[in-house]
């Protein structure tokens, strides 16, 4: 069997697979007395808004690739999950789905707990917009007091160029900035975010010429998975971190950023700063 007949076959299984987990009376149509559970095909191409017999076909394994909106299509029929939706293109396409942006706000309190169990390192879980969702205390002591922010504010764009502590954290603001920018920049991109960060990048724009410099000049970096950080505290003075950023596992639109303290005595010095057991808790 050929690459493209084993992938139409792939497709078609999965396809039927999908469409005999649905229920009809959920979905508006009459349950009645039914050969098999599920939806009937006819119905999943009426929700698909696609021809009986071209889907028919596509169980079937044959009529050819079908295009990416005839997949998007289908996955919401199906009323497939991102992760199905993208194991649907690549057994139809070869390839994920383009970026789709959705912002979502929330974390679970099991991630919040991890974030908890990192201190004194401090750690934050942003989105693909720069948007920190949650930090742990050592992020409040070290880098921003993001709870002492409205939600619509803790942006880390933001606090860089507008918030004059956070210059004065730098050594070197200027290729700091410039750095975070040209990351920021190609994050949104992936995440086919370009479109919800306009309001921001107007924003900045029109608050900080440093930001509509830079915007301007469309630099764009990968932002590195880890690297070396250096900060001026302004109580505990020059300290050094190692960060890594990690993916959180079923959520594409989050990164989880852990700056580790470069040696024991930065790590005991922080610490000296966070008191008690108890643990901050996100938005």
């Amino acid at each position: 069997m050929s690459d493209a007949a084993t992938a139409s076959t792939g497709l078609g299984t999965y396809l039927r697979d999908r469409r005999l987990k649905l229920d009809p009376a959920a979905l508006g149509f009459p349950a009645g007395r039914r050969r098999t559970p599920g939806l009937r095909r006819e119905e999943v191409a009426q929700r698909a808004n696609i021809s009986p017999t071209w889907y028919t076909w596509l169980e079937q394994g044959r009529g050819g690739a079908p295009s990416a909106d005839v997949l998007d299509r289908i996955a919401r029929a199906l009323m497939l999950t991102e992760a199905e939706r993208e194991h649907l293109f690549l057994l139809g396409l070869g390839r994920q789905p383009e970026a789709r942006y959705r912002r979502n706000d929330s974390i679970t309190p099991r991630l919040q707990r991890v974030l908890d169990a990192l201190n004194p390192c401090p750690a934050i879980i942003r989105t693909a917009t720069w948007d920190v969702l949650a930090w742990n205390r050592a992020a409040t002591v070290m880098l921003t007091d993001y709870g002492a922010l409205p939600p619509e504010q803790r942006n880390i764009l933001r606090t860089l160029f507008l918030d004059p502590s956070a210059r004065t954290l730098q050594y070197d603001w200027k290729s700091v900035a410039r750095f975070v920018l040209g990351a920021f920049r190609i994050d949104a991109a992936r995440a086919g975010a370009m479109a919800a960060v306009e309001p921001l990048v107007e924003e900045l724009s029109r608050l900080s010429p440093d930001f509509a410099a830079m915007w301007r000049d469309n630099d764009v970096v990968s932002s590195p998975h880890e690297g070396v950080k250096q900060i001026r505290h302004p109580t505990l003075g020059p300290l050094a971190f190692e960060f890594s950023t990690f993916a959180v596992d079923g959520r594409t639109d989050l990164s989880m950023v852990v700056y580790n303290p470069a040696t024991e005595e930065d790590a005991r010095r922080i610490q000296s700063l966070i008191p008690g057991k108890d643990t901050l808790k996100g938005p």
